[in-house]
């Protein structure tokens, strides 16, 4: 087990050192979205179940459900909900944005290198361009990954909180 961490951790920092230090960047901002994205399913599985049972037992518990007062009152609980289960989504779809622009500053700066290599060496040695190249494509494809794996779990995560919102309305009847 010892040896297959060592040879996991080499091929990560051949990656990283193959694709240069904006790839730390593209992975703080991935660890962040996925922190956040485990933290929201977390809160969606485990505790608003608790929060909508709590709302429904209450509506159901009150003698008036008609009036003008109980309406405002079923806004209020539905909204203080809704503002529980939205809570950090800017911030993951900010993430998601952010990450091709984070692999963008490391094409910027690979083709830096690139450029640096030219003027210093000539364009006779393909294999010092061949790795400011690297340096350009790799943090792009990077974050363009970072970006499509946290995109695909926040959109469904942003139905499945509209759902529950929904679902949550139609447990509130209003005669």
């Amino acid at each position: 087990m010892q040896l297959y961490l060592m040879g996991l951790w080499e091929t990560v920092r051949d990656f990283i050192a193959t694709g240069g230090d904006v790839l730390y960047l593209v992975f703080i901002a991935l660890l962040i979205m996925w922190i956040v994205l485990v933290e929201r399913y977390w809160y969606l599985l485990g505790v608003f179940p608790k929060d909508r049972k709590r709302i429904i037992e209450q509506w159901e518990a009150r003698k008036d459900t008609t009036s003008w007062y109980a309406h405002k009152i079923r806004e209020a609980w539905v909204s203080e909900v809704s503002v529980k289960l939205n809570s950090r989504m800017l911030l993951l779809k900010t993430m998601i944005a952010v990450c091709p622009m984070i692999g963008l500053l490391g094409t910027v700066t690979g083709m830096i290198a690139v450029f640096e290599i030219m003027a210093v060496q000539g364009t006779g040695n393909p294999r010092l361009m061949a790795s400011g190249i690297s340096m350009a494509t790799i943090p792009t494809m990077a974050g363009m990954v970072a970006a499509l794996s946290g995109m695909i779990f926040v959109t469904r995560l942003d139905a499945r909180i509209r759902r529950e919102r929904d679902k949550l309305l139609d447990s509130l009847p209003h005669h």
